[in-house]
């Protein structure tokens, strides 16, 4: 018996034919591409031979812009329908305006072209009403008060001068012209600690101040005469922060030991410390009105402590790298805090979390400074100064021209922004406009290093006539007002430019 071979394209077409009735046809890429765009085009523009509608507005919306042209137009329509002129648009937009304003509807050979804002109104479009002159139809089938009064404003605008109607454009945001400020001067240069000044504080009545060191100590000055008052010791490693209590004859500190100290000024003794912190601490501030103080450490948390019972309240964390810089105030974000890892948090400290994180910076925040009457504050770091607004953190402008590392900012009531840097630069700005009005060199003290010029910490006083720094060269230098400067002394060298706020 003789058996017909096999071959395996016979095997194939049985399986082929076992698993489906018809066998699934191949189709080319470029074919199956272009049905796919043909099925795209029958879905998305199967009325795409229908008229466009016009679509109908909200009568709330209506009335809203009709009442925002009345308001800014009303004075112009008036001089328009004295003068009777037609004005550079010709006598058919004037007469179109006119029956506008007399039927309440637009007739067909006109159309109103607005660009969406409230009177912005850009041109009036007249032809004839056959198909071949291409003019969009408004219905006439009800009145609109949009555009009675979009058709009044164009026939006031068609009334005004070309000099006029230029000013009228829209021209970029400029400048604003900065206030006038004394330029300053070193007034005083006070010597005493053996380290490396790290911290100033001031008395909240304006007669002494306090500064901490790399040599552990802390020291209380005279203010008006720059002698020392005062010496306290008890730190074993460098003082970074002060903070003066406004409420209480309270002095605390904070060092690179990890403790947090409260000193009491009457008998200039310890009464308390606050453990928690695993890293050295670098920053602290008191809250204005609660009896809570507020530190940051290296260990990337801040610590909310009640001063009287010593307990942590909150420990805030969210930073990903130390903590330089700590600030509080009255009004909600209560505490506002600055790291290494480019970031500035706003807190809300009643649930002890974070409200909203800047991330505009690109290196390291290292000082904050709120500004004393406006809801406002600056930041600076590595890369320039940022100011912004509260309570969400909302950028308003940057401040360039140091070309260091900026380690200290403050603010006064005159709006004078003092800002300095690593290589002793003190840089003086207008904190409205951001104009830099003038720039000093911190002199550095006999027989130290030219590289021991930059600051480390800056405040003012209470006034804000004078302006006090912490630099590398182990001295508390103060600046004041030059008393004798005035406009035309020192005229302000100004230039109206174009506004830049880059992120």
């Amino acid at each position: 018996m003789e058996v017909e071979p096999t071959t395996t394209e016979s095997f194939a077409d049985n399986n082929d034919s076992i698993g489906n009735d018809e066998p699934v046809p191949q189709h080319s890429l470029q074919t199956l591409v272009f049905r796919s765009v043909k099925r795209t085009h029958d879905m998305f523009l199967s009325d795409y031979g229908a008229p466009v509608e016009i679509p109908v507005e909200h009568p709330s919306v209506r009335l809203c812009l009709d009442a925002k042209f009345q308001d800014e137009y009303s004075h112009l329509s008036l001089q328009a329908a004295q003068k009777g002129s037609a004005g550079p648009l010709g006598p058919a937009a004037a007469g179109a305006a006119a029956a506008v304003a007399q039927n309440g509807s637009a007739p067909a050979s006109m159309l109103m072209l607005t660009n969406g804002a409230a009177g912005n109104v850009a041109t009036v479009v007249t032809g004839s009403t056959d198909a071949s002159s291409r003019a969009m139809v408004v219905s006439q089938g009800r009145s609109n008060p949009v555009l009675q009064s979009a058709a009044a404003a164009a026939a006031a605008a068609a009334a005004l001068p070309q000099t006029r109607a230029l000013a009228l454009q829209a021209s970029a945001p400029k400048m604003p012209k900065p206030d006038w400020h004394p330029p300053w001067k070193l007034m005083r240069v006070i010597s005493g600690h053996t380290g490396l000044v790290y911290c100033i504080a001031m008395d909240p009545t304006n007669q002494w101040f306090v500064t901490g060191s790399a040599d552990r100590m802390i020291k209380v000055w005279d203010l008006a005469s720059g002698t020392l008052r005062l010496s306290l010791t008890g730190h074993i490693s460098s003082v970074r922060s002060l903070a003066v209590s406004a409420r209480h004859p309270y002095l605390f500190s904070c060092a690179e030991d990890k403790s947090v100290k409260c000193w009491d000024l009457e008998s200039n003794k310890v009464i308390r410390h606050y453990h928690g912190h695993n890293a050295a601490v670098y920053t602290m501030d008191l809250h204005p009105t609660l009896d809570v103080l507020v530190t940051g450490s290296r260990d990337a948390t801040a610590r909310v402590w009640d001063m009287r019972t010593k307990a942590c309240v909150h420990v805030l964390t969210g930073h990903k790298s130390q903590i330089d810089v700590v600030k509080t105030q009255a009004a909600d974000p209560q505490v506002i805090t600055g790291g290494a890892d480019h970031t500035i948090r706003l807190w809300d400290l009643a649930a002890g979390k974070t409200r909203v994180v800047l991330t505009n910076h690109k290196k390291s925040v290292r000082t904050l400074a709120l500004h004393p009457t406006e809801f406002s504050f600056v930041s600076g770091g590595a890369d320039n100064i940022k100011q912004w607004r509260f309570p969400d953190g909302m950028f308003l402008q940057n401040m360039e021209g140091h070309n260091t590392i900026i380690n200290t900012v403050a603010v006064n009531h005159d709006n004078v922004l003092m800002s300095g840097g690593g290589d002793g630069t003190i840089f003086a700005w207008d904190y409205k406009t951001g104009y830099n009005f003038q720039q000093l060199s911190s002199p550095v003290q006999s027989g130290s290093l030219d590289s021991e010029a930059g600051m480390y910490a800056s405040t003012f006083d209470m006034s804000g006539a004078r302006y006090l720094t912490c630099d590398f060269d182990k001295t508390i230098k103060v600046y004041k007002e030059d008393e004798t400067a005035t406009p035309e002394s020192h005229p302000l060298n100004w230039k109206p430019g174009m506004l830049k706020r880059r992120y």
